[in-house]
């Protein structure tokens, strides 16, 4: 009798985990700490204990995950920020933001050590500046603070110039540039983070088509939901697995990159601050998109007339999903 239960049971279970939704996710770029939240999840079973079955697809120099969901190959992407929601409504294409993984971009500018007092001390400076970074933030520096186009050079990714120059800034990533110019240039460099000098984008959303909005709902509630989780249980509790799973897709990934991206992400307060901290993890709130794009406006960097509620959906967030997970 007990091999008869047992066997009905292990069917059971069998059918169960052979039932959950497959769902693909593709990244913007090589497995790193950035990601952790996705990868946690997966490691750890909370997509599947909502039904799903969540495969990450690394992006990179080489792969449009974007695209790749625009043509139904793939369920969801990892957005830039919201740049990139009101640049798809304003050419038409279907593409609405689900969640805020970042509450802050995570853009910054970096320079020799105390060489700036202010944010408002770096138009002193020579900055190093790339192509869509002077089309879009820029713009708001030159709006909001008085930076001009003349002190802006080509950043063309190489650090050296920057290094070599005390009187320059250079753009960067806050959990990668920073640790690279340490190890390369031998000292620790000032970090100046764009969101707390005001540029209040959301960053690393989570997008998918209106139609799966529409039709799946449930399916995005389940991502989201287990996103969230995951991203709390990454930053606050056993993250171990998800690391490995970090490394095995990116094996030029180490241990001191990863370590260095989670305390800055902590530290900054790039996923949890802000009303994350009362709403959860992934919160989108109207008062804050408008925010920007107001900004963006006033800086010529967007249409007045854009429709830019259409960007996104505060649907699936702000409910306080996973707040109980932090310790």
């Amino acid at each position: 009798m007990r091999k008869i239960v047992l066997s009905l049971l292990l069917t059971t279970v069998a059918t169960a985990a052979s039932a959950n939704t497959a769902v693909t996710f593709g990244t913007n770029w090589l497995a790193q700490a950035e990601h952790g939240g996705f990868y946690q999840s997966v490691a750890d079973g909370t997509y599947a204990a909502c039904g799903l079955d969540v495969t990450i697809q690394p992006g990179g120099p080489q792969v449009n995950n974007r695209a790749l969901m625009l043509a139904g190959k793939i369920d969801f992407n990892m957005g830039g920020n919201l740049l990139e929601e009101f640049s798809a409504v304003q050419e038409g294409i279907p593409v609405v933001a689900v969640a805020a993984t970042f509450q802050k971009e995570p853009q910054v500018i970096l320079t020799h050590p105390g060489v700036a007092k202010s944010f408002e001390d770096l138009k002193n400076l020579k900055l190093l500046i790339g192509d869509a970074g002077y089309a879009s933030y820029y713009q708001w520096m030159i709006k909001a603070y008085g930076f001009t186009a003349e002190q802006r050079e080509v950043y063309t990714f190489n650090p050296a110039p920057f290094i070599a120059d005390e009187k320059s800034g250079m753009q960067g990533y806050l959990s990668s540039e920073p640790l690279m110019v340490e190890k390369e240039g031998g000292f620790k460099p000032d970090v100046w983070l764009l969101a707390d000098a005001g540029y209040s984008t959301y960053s690393t959303l989570i997008e998918t088509m209106a139609d799966t909005v529409a039709k799946e709902p449930e399916v995005v509630k389940c991502f989201v939901d287990g996103s969230i989780k995951g991203w709390y249980n990454f930053l606050y509790g056993d993250n171990s697995a998800a690391k490995e799973r970090i490394k095995k897709d990116n094996p030029d990934m180490t241990d001191e990159q990863i370590a260095f991206g989670i305390a800055q992400l902590k530290e900054k307060g790039i996923v949890d601050s802000g009303d994350a901290l009362e709403k959860g993890i992934g919160v989108i709130t109207d008062a804050h998109v408008k925010d920007f794009f107001d900004k963006m406006v006033a800086a010529g960097v967007v249409p007045a007339d854009l429709d830019y509620k259409a960007a996104y959906t505060t649907e699936f967030v702000g409910a306080g999903v996973g707040l109980d997970l932090k310790k």
